[in-house]
């Protein structure tokens, strides 16, 4: 029984035949081993087309600003996964990406569709930016639902990865709807919860990156690529100094048995 659409029965990435392999257009051996960087080349094969110097800086930085925060729980399950299996490297790893939803690393997707949602309803609706925020702000709260890329547990003054990278736009002159709305939410927030939030990382990546262009539908794969190269330095200490059997040691202390 066939499932789904069966036109477009194409892919435009890669050919290969007995003498080469092309990847978007581009002949793997000759024009790409030793000629592109790996976030061009992330990018290219993403976008089909080659970044602009901007918009490869931005790749970069917002990977570095992602890979790493220490033993969250990507971490966590992926040292512990090594620990219990350690022949597994590929399932340690997958561990550690399989929990990449709306809460952890999976927030910047959550709040890039935010931001678009309310620059959409400020076009179609004719709203300003703020009325847009307030509008989306609301219906979220109304909802019982946090607010994407607002306040963090560790940095409630402010994440230094955010400031670094909504800096970094304005400096490069590429603040564009994304960021503005990005900020409109941020500024509606006092009225709405009655306290301020700060923008963590997870709401300025997607502002940023959207507004250089990269598509909204592959924005969760910015944080699971960054977080491929942590898992792997992660994995490697594990298996020079592990740590695994006694985090989960650790959680079996803290945690107490109840019946109720």
């Amino acid at each position: 029984m066939r499932i789904g659409k069966q036109d477009n029965a194409y892919t435009s990435i890669t050919k290969s035949d007995a003498a080469s392999i092309t990847v978007r257009g581009m002949d793997l051996a000759s024009e790409v081993i030793g000629q592109l960087d790996f976030t061009h080349y992330f990018w290219m094969l993403v976008t089909g087309q080659a970044p602009t110097e901007t918009q490869k800086f931005f790749a970069n930085a917002v990977l570095c600003a992602i890979a790493e925060h220490g033993l969250v729980p990507s971490v966590a399950v992926a040292r512990m996964t090594i620990a219990a299996a350690p022949e597994a490297f590929q399932g340690a790893v997958a561990a550690g990406l399989l929990g990449c939803g709306s809460v952890v690393l999976g927030s910047a997707e959550t709040a890039g569709k935010f931001l678009a949602s309310q620059i959409a309803a400020m076009e179609r609706d004719g709203l300003s930016s703020a009325e847009a925020a307030r509008a989306g702000v609301a219906a979220l709260r109304a909802n019982r639902q946090a607010i994407p890329g607002m306040g963090h547990p560790e940095h409630s003054a402010g994440d230094p990865r955010a400031n670094r990278l909504l800096a970094l736009a304005r400096e490069h002159g590429v603040e564009g709807p994304h960021i503005a709305m990005l900020y409109a939410v941020r500024d509606v927030l006092p009225d709405i919860l009655g306290r301020s939030l700060p923008i963590n990382v997870n709401g300025a990546i997607p502002a940023v990156m959207l507004d250089v262009g990269f598509p909204l539908a592959a924005l969760k794969g910015i944080s699971l690529l960054a977080r491929t190269a942590s898992l792997i330095g992660h994995l490697q200490e594990e298996a020079e100094r592990p740590i695994g059997f006694m985090m989960a040691g650790a959680a079996a202390d803290r945690i107490e048995f109840s019946e109720s």
